[in-house]
């Protein structure tokens, strides 16, 4: 599961993707430190996860606390820079039994998360004219592996990366992760999948990834990528999206995501071959838009992707559920209005309903990695999901960018749809505070 998460400017920062446009427009500045800089983040984060058939619910509420510099390049044709980030959650919640909501570190079996957890971490960087090659602790965000930054803490990964911007309108990257530290826990560990279930012993060793992305039109960009999860899968992704401006004030925005994964080497996860695409429509009125998205899933297997990522570029991944079931067929309608148009800016708001259903009855009972997904009575299994979603930045003034967000996710079930998650209520309250240093 997975949702989307409108940051703060800190967190905007290190988990957006780079276009080719704003890469050159933020080309890092000459002098190791002349070019540097230091930005704090605050975000106190509360989640409410009332699941109906259970006795207990997932509540926890923490405060975390991020520390990132960024140096600049020495001086040269050959730079070098060195960039590090410190991270600190604090347990303000998280009483026996109700942890498990994904914000604390799982409990020791009592029920209750740790007080606190923390970690830190190094980049060495160097830059040869458009050329940028990192290694180290890496934030990542691109459609095969984006770390999760929709919780308490930002999720990284260890490895090396490297991107080039030498042509007009073309971003080129890519790179191998070895290992990736989480976003609820201190330490690092192999890479996983979200949804699918390894065996004992058994783990990927390491993710390697390449792409390409491009918006040398205005309006229109596009992006193809490829990756392997050692063992596991090769995936592939390719994405193309339109904004063509009708009048003044009203604009279209169509859009495509397709994904096909495929297994590979030992097939640790079993025989996995899955095409996955989304569809949506976006009229701009104003202030006013109003989306509809269709979404499928063809394959056995559900749409899977890296444990605790946001690298599902899915119109109908949505704040609980992402709609990605084995031979799911889901669409989303979707209202947002942005209250600048009635004189309150950095206030808005949105409203969707998203309706889906899928076929357990076809996936292998003896797949290693998602037999748990069969179920003999879910040839019509279904779920639906109401999201609510309203959001507050201050624009000016000693908090200006503090943001303020309510978010409430209802998800029911039926016809077998029970075997895979119960009902649940989804309640968050995340407070985002930034703060540059210099």
């Amino acid at each position: 599961m997975s949702i989307t998460v409108k940051l703060s400017p800190l967190f905007i920062a290190i988990a957006a993707t780079i276009t080719p446009a704003q890469a050159a427009e933020n080309s890092p500045r000459e002098g190791f430190v002349e070019g540097s800089s230091l930005n704090l983040s605050a975000r106190n984060y509360y989640m409410n996860r009332n699941r109906l058939q259970q006795a207990d619910d997932n509540i926890e509420w923490g405060q975390g606390l991020l520390g990132l510099f960024e140096s600049g390049y020495t001086q040269g044709p050959l730079g070098f820079g060195l960039d590090a980030n410190a991270m600190l959650g604090l347990k303000l919640d998280g009483g026996g039994g109700t942890d498990g909501s994904s914000i604390l570190p799982i409990g020791d079996g009592n029920g209750k998360a740790p007080g606190s957890f923390s970690t830190g971490g190094a980049t060495l960087k160097m830059r040869a004219m458009d050329t940028e090659l990192k290694a180290g602790d890496l934030f990542l965000n691109n459609p095969v592996i984006a770390g999760g930054m929709s919780r308490l803490l930002p999720q990284t990964f260890r490895g090396v990366s490297l991107s080039n911007q030498s042509f007009d309108g073309w971003l080129l990257e890519g790179g191998q992760a070895s290992f990736t530290k989480p976003y609820n826990q201190s330490g690092h560990q192999r890479i996983g999948t979200s949804y699918g279930t390894l065996a004992d012993g058994d783990e990927s060793r390491h993710l390697n990834w390449a792409g390409v992305a491009w918006s040398a039109v205005p309006g229109l960009s596009s992006s193809l990528y490829a990756s392997e999860l050692k063992d596991v899968w090769n995936q592939y992704y390719y994405d193309l999206d339109y904004r063509y401006a009708l009048s003044e004030h009203t604009s279209l925005n169509p859009g495509l995501h397709y994904y096909h994964t495929q297994d590979s080497g030992e097939a640790l996860l079993g025989a996995i071959d899955n095409n996955t695409y989304s569809l949506h429509l976006t009229l701009g009125v104003g202030s006013h838009s109003v989306t509809a998205a269709y979404q499928r899933v063809n394959g056995n297997t559900p749409f899977d992707y890296i444990a605790q990522g946001d690298s599902v570029y899915l119109d109908n991944s949505q704040q609980y559920s992402d709609f990605n079931g084995p031979n799911e067929r889901s669409w989303k309608l979707k209202y947002a209005f942005d209250f600048a148009g009635v004189g309150v800016p950095g206030l808005t708001s949105a409203l969707s309903y998203s309706r889906g259903t899928l076929n357990l009855r076809k996936v292998d009972p003896d797949s290693p990695g998602y037999g748990a997904y069969y179920n003999a009575d879910g040839q019509h299994a279904k779920h639906w999901e109401r999201d609510l979603d309203l959001q507050y930045v201050v624009q000016n003034g000693t908090a200006k960018n503090l943001a303020v967000r309510l978010q409430w996710a209802t998800n029911r079930g039926g016809n077998g749809y029970g075997a895979l998650d119960n009902d649940t209520d989804e309640y968050r309250v995340i407070l985002d505070y930034p703060l540059n240093v210099f």
